[in-house]
């Protein structure tokens, strides 16, 4: 009898060690790591990612032998449930959700820039809007709330010495999809949007809008950091070969573009077309490319400010970051 009761106890101990091995927060299951998942948004400001998987850039330099998915997003805060539920690896998101996210789960890190600018704010062609101040009691368009525009526009507001409506000011913002904003801009049911390329010049073209702030005017302007490489820290940690190839990957993925801006704009359209069946407008496209400056540095006093306006704004309870911007495998990248 005591024999049986030791191998019961012998079984389950063994059965409750293979379950910890397999549990993806110990990150054992991604030790020898063969496919690598990578998330993002078929937007202008991701072009870095687009071009790194249109050129083969990824499997070239994370090898044959790895397996590559991809999965995009409509915003943020998909991005990073997605991350924090372990269904992608790393990609490219607006800093915002990162730390916003961050706060609630330290489970990823910022280990690269992206974008900087591409975003703007723009306004109803009939208004009589000449200025950020005569925003007060208007409504704006934003992707999504704690989405890096909504924070971009809070900047440009306080900076006015305005506020948002939900933090006691009379701005009122409206949560929009960026594709649909053109139509209601156009019926007058929108008076302005807040949002990333290339839907600032659609709504501009499409709606006739017109362009109150710019991307060097937009928020932190050109110094502001719109879209980041962010990674699993499981994954990273794991996996830190891989982690140095995908970034290499995408290191060059910014240098092509920057240095092939016209071929780079195509293979985003035949992009954005493969996977959405929607042809954009190529003037549109390239206009919109002009707003943004693709690049692997992290302005990290814009990042803590965001985060200060987000705690402002109730989406998070501390500003504390440290720890979110990682950039070691970055600089080892471009070091080899």
């Amino acid at each position: 009898m005591k024999r049986i009761i030791l191998l019961t106890i012998l079984s389950v101990a063994a059965a409750l060690l293979i379950a910890c091995g397999n549990n993806s927060e110990s990150g054992d299951t991604k030790r020898d790591a063969n496919e690598v998942r990578i998330g993002y948004f078929p937007n202008m400001t991701h072009i870095a990612t687009i071009v790194a998987l249109e050129k083969g850039f990824y499997q070239e330099a994370l090898g044959e032998d790895i397996k590559i998915t991809t999965k995009t997003f409509s915003d943020g805060s998909s991005f990073m449930e997605a991350m924090s539920t372990d269904a992608i690896d790393l990609g490219t998101v607006g800093p915002t959700p990162a730390l916003n996210t961050y706060i609630k789960h330290p489970k990823h890190a910022i280990i690269s820039g992206a974008v900087n600018g591409g975003a703007v704010l723009v306004v109803r062609g009939d208004s009589d809007i000449q200025s950020v101040k005569d925003l007060a009691g208007k409504k704006v368009a934003i992707p999504t709330f704690g989405s890096t525009q909504d924070v971009g526009l809070m900047k440009s507001l306080k900076d006015a010495g305005l506020k948002v409506q939900s933090s006691g000011g009379d701005v009122i913002t409206v949560k929009q999809a960026p594709a649909d904003t053109a139509a209601l801009i156009l019926k007058g049911e929108l008076d302005a949007a807040a949002t990333q390329e290339p839907w600032g010049v659609n709504i501009e073209t499409t709606a006739n809008a017109k362009v109150l702030l710019d991307e060097k005017e937009f928020a932190w302007g050109t110094e502001s950091t719109n879209t980041v490489v962010v990674a699993q820290t499981n994954f990273t940690e794991a996996n830190p070969e891989l982690t140095k190839k995908a970034l290499k990957a995408h290191i060059k993925a910014v240098e092509f573009i920057n240095e092939n801006p016209e071929e780079a704009i195509d293979l985003f359209l035949n992009h954005i077309k493969d996977i959405t069946g929607k042809e954009l407008s190529k003037e549109e496209v390239t206009k919109a490319f002009t707003r943004l400056t693709p690049t692997t540095n992290v302005n990290e006093d814009v990042i803590k400010e965001m985060a200060t306006i987000s705690k402002e704004a109730g989406y998070i309870n501390s500003d504390d970051i440290d720890g979110l911007v990682n950039l070691k495998y970055l600089e080892e990248a471009l070091n080899e």
